[in-house]
């Protein structure tokens, strides 16, 4: 069989490599960036080497709102990745391609001319990210619920959109798909709202940012108390943790200043400590030693323009918020669990039970610690009583659809599955389209 690429072609992030491997070649940023010191574009794999300094760098993605806007910028990092990454000869192989749901026609016409005509692949295949996530969740437990019932709930939460995705026998159902406007990209610029506003601005350091939410932010399990933590000063605050920004002289890239200060508000979610926390807290309330002046004392402290660090605190926790509840935002649309709960409920009654039974969680958002635990506590009470709810993360989120990928190439009915160059150059891109089935 001749060898497969299978491309997991994310507006943030590709994920490439070789059918029938377990993990991608590549795992590298779909895009291309400047810094300021340079006047070179550096792309894909160059913006990971620990030497460059992205402060402030210019940044250009193919991708805008989760659509492909920029064709000949996507070429440019294809055509880099496989000569350089995957050192593969695309005429001499065939390509899987992932693509986002409800793709327009004309971006599709604009891939195809890119596969065929660009690079000349043999053959192509497109798919999206959840029938592949459910083909390697089914693949993994062959004798559980998604493989016996060929059926689940994929919460694919990426780059540009979140979407809740109910698949049925390896296709997504479209109808019942629903989508949340808010992903990896939206919650980045949130965090660089807070900070710029808070403390120094930051409104042009994607890069870094991006590196901040990563490292820094987690899920609340109790908001109300987690903001009155957050209030406290000192060493008090659980959540106080402090970023050195890069001075691209002793470090080009970010760090956190203690390593161990993000783990200090765990005692809270341990069940264990949890009592004595609380019981802290309502001590503290009762208190109510915060007065005005002595708060806006200690901010106006913390606030030092002249220091390459900031500090950040109820921020960690109110960024992925927005995923849960973004009308408290001033956003008019509905909070995750309520999105699930609209994507089932538009399938057939019979559906139901199962897919509330095997929810798949999926995308680099769902990293963050306590998603999955959030996300079951604010879905209970939309559940009927008569049905079980059962979460699953994927065990690298990241990876998850690239691996079903790689399987499905790896299958011996993918050939058949794909359309030929000849094909496209017969029929057209359109006709050879209505083989993928979405």
């Amino acid at each position: 069989m001749s060898n497969v690429v299978v491309l997991d072609n994310g507006a943030g992030v590709i994920k490439a490599g070789i059918g029938g491997e377990r993990d991608p070649t590549a795992i590298v940023p779909n895009s291309m960036g400047r810094p300021l010191s340079s006047k070179k574009w550096l792309m894909a794999d160059q913006l990971l080497s620990p030497d460059v300094d992205l402060t402030s760098a210019t940044a250009r993605r193919p991708f805008d709102r989760g659509y492909l806007i920029n064709p000949d910028l996507q070429s440019s990092i294809w055509s880099h990745i496989f000569s350089n990454l995957l050192k593969i000869t695309p005429s001499h192989s065939s390509l899987l391609l992932t693509e986002p749901l409800f793709n327009l026609p004309s971006i599709q016409r604009s891939i195809d001319e890119i596969v065929f005509e660009d690079f000349n692949f043999k053959a192509l295949y497109v798919s999206d990210s959840p029938s592949l996530v459910h083909l390697y969740e089914a693949s993994r437990r062959p004798y559980g619920l998604v493989s016996k019932a060929q059926c689940s709930l994929v919460v694919d939460c990426g780059f540009s959109f979140t979407h809740a995705s109910p698949v049925f026998q390896n296709f997504t159902l479209n109808y019942a798909v629903k989508r949340l406007d808010l992903g990896g990209k939206a919650l980045s610029n949130y965090l660089k709202e807070l900070v710029s506003y808070r403390s120094v601005n930051l409104m042009d350091e994607s890069f870094l940012m991006d590196h901040v939410k990563e490292e820094l932010c987690f899920v609340s399990l109790d908001l109300p108390r987690d903001l009155q933590i957050a209030r406290k000063p000192g060493k008090d605050n659980l959540f106080r943790c402090t970023y050195v920004l890069p001075d691209g002289i002793t470090h080009t890239k970010g760090f956190l200043k203690d390593p161990e200060e993000p783990k200090r508000y765990l005692p809270l979610y341990d069940e264990a400590l949890q009592q004595v926390a609380e019981e802290q807290i309502d001590m503290d309330r009762l208190e109510n030693t915060d007065n005005s002046e002595d708060r806006n004392r200690r901010n106006g402290s913390k606030i030092d323009l002249t220091k390459n660090e900031f500090g950040l605190t109820n921020e960690r926790f109110l960024v992925p918020e927005m995923m849960f509840r973004p009308a408290d935002l001033g956003l008019n649309q509905a909070g995750l669990a309520e999105c699930i709960h609209r994507a089932i409920s538009s399938c057939h009654s019979h559906l139901h039970p199962v897919l509330y039974e095997s929810i798949i969680l999926t995308g680099g958002s769902t990293l963050f610690p306590h998603f999955a635990k959030r996300l079951e506590m604010d879905l209970w009470p939309l559940v009927p009583d008569k049905y079980r709810l059962k979460i699953t993360t994927q065990e690298d989120p990241i990876l998850g659809v690239w691996r079903g990928g790689s399987l499905l190439a790896s299958s011996p009915d993918f050939d058949a599955m794909c359309i030929t160059k000849a094909e496209y150059e017969e029929l057209g891109s359109a006709r050879c389209r209505k083989r993928f089935f979405h």
